[in-house]
């Protein structure tokens, strides 16, 4: 399982971490934990002893053997530590929706429900170079492959919106002002 927002979608379905991964049928679980708040550190986790035997010698050989790598790894202490990597994922999930709901307030309701830390939206190009002018950054989806029912027209974009456990209110409210000028 690709965890980069494992945490997010935790938090979001109030599931537990077992129900999620091996109680569902994960082996392996790429345990995200930059996108989270650890600077460039991040775990494999092996729900199924027998595949674990070989991670040794495959990390070594995908590179992945840092010199020092305790100094990165010991985030990991903290991050895990009473729960702080889910209290993370809440202030992040969170920013989503107070995000979203400025957005459908400015008459820009996200194209999906909002289910962890991304919010996808269509802005008009004009709104897309005033934020972009202001400094905004995110990234402009290519609309080709979307589902039925969601159409992108001439003079708009699909915004992928990504907040953060950094991210402030202010700063959400800021880019809502930028929008609804």
């Amino acid at each position: 399982m690709d965890g980069a927002r494992f945490a997010n979608a935790l938090v979001r379905s109030n599931a537990s971490p077992a129900a999620m991964t091996w109680k569902a049928g994960i082996d392996v679980l790429s345990f995200g934990a930059t996108k989270g708040g650890v600077l460039a550190a991040e775990a494999v986790v092996m729900f199924d002893p027998a595949r674990a035997e070989a991670m040794p010698e495959r990390r070594k050989r995908g590179g992945h053997l840092l010199s020092k790598h305790r100094f990165l790894a010991a985030q990991m202490d903290a991050f895990l530590a009473d729960e702080y990597w889910l209290a993370l994922a809440r202030h992040a999930n969170a920013m989503a929706d107070r995000l979203a709901g400025k957005l459908a307030a400015a008459r820009l309701a996200p194209v999906w429900p909002v289910e962890g830390n991304l919010v996808f939206v269509v802005l008009p190009k004009v709104v897309d170079a005033r934020l972009r002018a202001a400094g905004a950054s995110y990234y402009a989806r290519n609309p080709d492959g979307l589902p039925a029912g969601i159409a992108i027209k001439e003079g708009e974009v699909l915004a992928r919106l990504v907040t953060s456990y950094a991210t402030t209110s202010q700063e959400v409210d800021a880019f809502a002002a930028l929008v609804a000028d």
